[in-house]
């Protein structure tokens, strides 16, 4: 028997591994009973602040947390922008794949250095990514390192974990090489899916590397 997974599994997260897991068995599921069922509404407004920020240089693009390639297939529209995904799950990916989005497929542990050169990429963009039983602000570093110079960042940070995980802290070390962070807050969900987290909100942070 199928045992459906759901928020409460991905907020227990407590390792990298865990995360590999959970994925892949949630993956087959994900779109239908998880993004599509409750209305999840953070990767289209990651790309909506996309559009309203981005330049024609901001590409190509790097899904970072891409999962079953949401966010690839909000800027489908956007066509002409290469985007690619990064995610820990091979299993997640695969679905990503299957929606002919994304030009380059990289799985990678995020928390440890990535073999990706620096400067390499235009955006990067992530939705629930940052989040609880996830990943930390310790990420930043190196998804601004592989940032080019100018290049624009947009990512969701769940409400519950900005201030207690040292987000707002690590915005602030980064200080010297990132513009002035931009904040949006807004429902991550459409609709209630339980009393707990249906009102969950995640803060769209915005900024750029600052030219060198």
């Amino acid at each position: 028997m199928t045992v459906k997974k759901g928020l409460k599994d991905a907020y227990s997260l407590k390792t990298p591994m865990d995360s590999v897991n959970l994925y892949r068995a949630w993956a087959s599921t994900y779109d239908n009973d998880f993004a599509i069922k409750n209305d999840y509404r953070s990767p289209s407004e990651v790309v909506k602040y996309y559009s309203k920020y981005s330049k024609k240089t901001d590409t190509p693009i790097l899904d970072v947390g891409a999962g079953t390639g949401l966010i690839g297939e909000c800027l489908r529209e956007q066509n002409s922008r290469k985007i690619d995904a990064i995610d820990i799950s091979s299993e997640m990916l695969n679905l990503a794949k299957s929606k002919q989005v994304y030009s380059k497929f990289i799985e990678a542990d995020l928390t440890k250095k990535l073999n990706i050169a620096s400067s390499q990429y235009g955006a990067v963009l992530s939705s629930g990514t940052f989040t609880h039983g996830h990943v930390g602000p310790e990420v930043f570093d190196e998804l601004v390192r592989i940032l080019k110079p100018g290049g624009l960042f947009i990512v969701t940070i769940h409400t519950g974990v900005f201030h207690n995980q040292g987000f707002k802290q690590k915005l602030s070390q980064l200080g010297k090489c990132i513009s002035p962070p931009v904040f949006h807050k807004v429902n991550a969900y459409g609709s209630k899916i339980d009393k707990k987290h249906g009102n969950d909100k995640v803060i769209i942070t915005v900024f750029r590397k600052k030219m060198s």
